[in-house]
């Protein structure tokens, strides 16, 4: 017996139309990883109007395909055309997020996360069938890159002039000569600005991922602190070391099978009057008030990442990018955990100050 079923016709095309440009967008990630990794994007960047054949000079490119990728731009409205000139142009505003490497809107790197979670459809396929996790260390090398060039950017532009004043008396104790440990330090990038910052202070960085540590170790040598800081290989209940000033956790205590047992051994690990600086992604409490472009993002990464490297841990119910204030704020108190506030708060992240 075949149901008929009454469509609304125009919420049917509404959502059509939101799925497509949905479609569109896919493509065009391509498109902007491809301008990122041939450097078309920097060729633009200051240089004023361009032709095709000037931007395919300057970036060592064939003509043809840069006109077509151009097309592209001006679809999305990335690139600026003047069609009496046949010209493009990359506004400053633009070339911020796409052409700057020093930029702390540079989302291009980010690129690398989405190719990876392609590259990694089938083992999710088979973790969402299974309910087992995904290590970290199992997924594609774009994986790593990204989420580390990614980050490298966001935090360059918050967490030395905001972030960390945002935490009571944290400043001083680092100009002064803190030690400080950051757990699930990825490539070392939050952990080398920090030290370059406070040349005073002494920083362990601690990761599971060994290419991670080695990736960082090199990091630190090119920043010239590893004079200062030092990287192991380990996890987040188990790293050695103690009575350290502030203990970081940089969007990862959510990727962990224990948060509780990571809280927990931060807190044996505190000195006297030490901090927990948490920096979790941005979430309200219910899903319904994660909406929108930032919490489908993480949700996203989180099914495929986050909540399967946990998974890998051991970990159950785990917490997810999502997790939001108010879960976080009992995985501390279960640790034992008597002070917690909201120090800043962002559209992409929740920085949180703990103490025991």
């Amino acid at each position: 017996m075949t149901t008929t079923i009454d469509l609304n016709e125009e919420r049917l095309q509404a959502f059509l139309d939101r799925a497509f440009a949905d479609l569109a967008a896919s493509y065009g990630g391509v498109m902007v990883s491809l301008g990122d990794r041939l450097g078309l994007y920097r060729a633009l960047a200051g240089a004023g109007p361009l032709t095709s054949a000037e931007l395919a000079e300057r970036a060592g490119c064939a003509e043809r395909y840069v006109r077509e990728w151009l097309g592209s731009q001006v679809a999305a409205a990335y690139v600026d055309y003047d069609p009496e000139a046949e010209t493009f142009e990359l506004p400053p505003e633009h070339a911020a997020v796409l052409a700057d490497p020093d930029s702390p809107m540079l989302i291009t790197p980010a690129y690398n996360v989405p190719a990876s979670m392609w590259m990694d459809e089938e083992q999710a396929a088979r973790a969402f069938r299974s309910g087992e996790g995904v290590p970290w260390g199992a997924h594609d090398e774009r994986l790593f890159c990204g989420v580390a060039a990614f980050f490298k950017n966001a935090y360059s532009g918050v967490l030395v002039p905001q972030w960390l004043p945002a935490l009571d008396g944290v400043v001083e104790r680092l100009e002064q000569g803190a030690r400080v440990a950051d757990i699930g330090c990825g490539h070392g990038h939050s952990t080398v600005l920090m030290a370059e910052a406070f040349p005073n202070s002494t920083f362990l960085g601690i990761d599971a991922h060994e290419g991670s540590i080695a990736a960082a170790i090199d990091h630190a040598a090119t920043a010239g602190v590893s004079d200062q800081v030092s990287f192991e290989v380990g996890t987040a209940t188990d790293h050695p070391g103690h009575d350290f000033d502030l203990i970081c956790f940089f969007d990862a205590l959510h990727d962990m099978g224990d948060p509780v047992g990571a809280a927990r051994h931060a807190r044996a690990a505190l000195a006297d009057g030490g901090t927990v600086m948490l920096v979790e992604p941005y979430a309200a409490e219910r899903v319904e008030d994660n909406t929108g472009a930032v919490g489908r993002l993480y949700y996203s990464a989180s099914t495929v990442l986050c909540c399967a490297h946990a998974r890998s841990e051991g970990g159950e119910d785990v917490l997810g990018a999502q997790a939001g204030e108010a879960r976080l704020a009992e995985v501390f108190a279960e640790a034992g955990f008597t002070h917690w506030r909201v120090a800043e708060q962002t559209p992409f992240n929740l920085v949180l100050e703990a103490r025991a």
